[in-house]
């Protein structure tokens, strides 16, 4: 199935994207441009910034939006097992290759993460709020409990996004890092001011992670400043692009349409940045894509089964 299924009726579609800036913002407009491309005259295509954690599942429920994009999937995959993503489906995973690293001062005496609780009163810990959205704050909070280490014996410097917290580690005013994007370009300069090691949580936290459909995963030695051994973390890799179960069928099938066969649009705003570095994983697999957390739209799982190995739609990508 090479060409595009086709919208009999013009359509209103709300997606909800990051804070405006990020990868999801972006992934949202290649999205909605496609399905534009291939929409009847009169359909109306709105962004919405969001927070890229729970809140767009809640926003989905409400029914203020009718597609959103959360990551990890990590975190999708736990919130499905836990009987608390009902009534919302996927239609694909956009491939991005994350971690959530432990980074400290290393002139502190400690070897683990919960080496940390021993010090805590020595500490100003850089990371995200546990506020009940941000999934960076939830993971981080979570897994410094399961490793011994008291979240309220600490002073946090907490910051929503993780460029502000990556910079304050780097400048020295905060002596922990807890966050992800490690393939970002701040991440390099963390060392800036003094020497930096990196913690492992410890198997009891990846365990528990792990039973809760929260897998970890390594940073091979080399890949940031001062890591000098490969660092087994807790994976935070990978965008879910997710609907309501009610989605209308055609609307799922354009969607998932779209994001298989139009994958190199999205692709070609990365591709000038080394692989192994990009925030979106290139080239995108159309059977990673179809691999999700939550189970896929009937439409678009039946999409992803018709559209097999067919040639891809060129369109004149922008940044091609």
């Amino acid at each position: 199935m090479s060409e595009a299924p086709v919208l009999g009726r013009p359509i209103t579609l709300h997606f909800r994207g990051d804070w405006g800036q990020a990868n999801i913002h972006r992934m949202c407009g290649w999205i909605a441009q496609e399905i534009g491309d291939r929409a009847p005259e009169g359909s109306r295509f709105a962004i919405w910034s969001g927070r890229g954690g729970l809140d767009q599942i809640e926003a989905l429920r409400g029914g203020a939006v009718d597609i959103a994009i959360a990551t990890p999937t990590a975190a999708m995959r736990m919130l499905h097992r836990a009987g608390n993503a009902k009534g919302i489906a996927s239609l694909g995973v956009v491939g991005q290759r994350d971690r959530l690293v432990v980074a400290v001062d290393a002139a502190l005496p400690v070897n683990t993460v919960a080496d940390l609780g021993a010090i805590a009163d020595q500490l100003t810990v850089a990371t995200s709020p546990d506020d009940g959205v941000n999934l960076i704050g939830f993971a981080a909070h979570k897994a410094l409990r399961l490793a011994g280490v008291d979240p309220d014996k600490l002073t946090f410097r907490y910051d929503e996004r993780p460029f502000p917290a990556v910079a304050r580690f780097a400048a020295g005013e905060a002596n922990v890092l807890i966050h992800e994007a490690v393939m970002t370009p701040a991440w390099q300069r963390i060392d800036r001011v003094r020497p930096v090691n990196y913690l492992p949580w410890g198997d009891e936290v990846l365990r528990s992670f792990a039973a809760q459909g929260w897998p970890d995963a390594v940073v091979e030695a080399g890949y940031l400043p001062g890591l000098h051994d490969d660092l087994r973390t807790l994976d935070f890799s990978d965008f879910a692009v997710l609907c309501r179960e009610d989605l209308e069928d055609d609307v799922a099938a354009l969607a998932t349409w779209c994001m298989v066969m139009t994958r190199r649009a999205l692709e070609a705003q990365y591709a000038h940045l080394p692989a192994d570095h990009s925030p979106v994983t290139y080239p995108l697999v159309p059977a990673d894509m179809a691999r999700t957390p939550l189970p896929l739209h009937p439409a678009s799982a039946r999409m992803y089964e018709a559209l097999g190995n067919n040639e891809l739609v060129d369109g004149a990508p922008i940044w091609k």
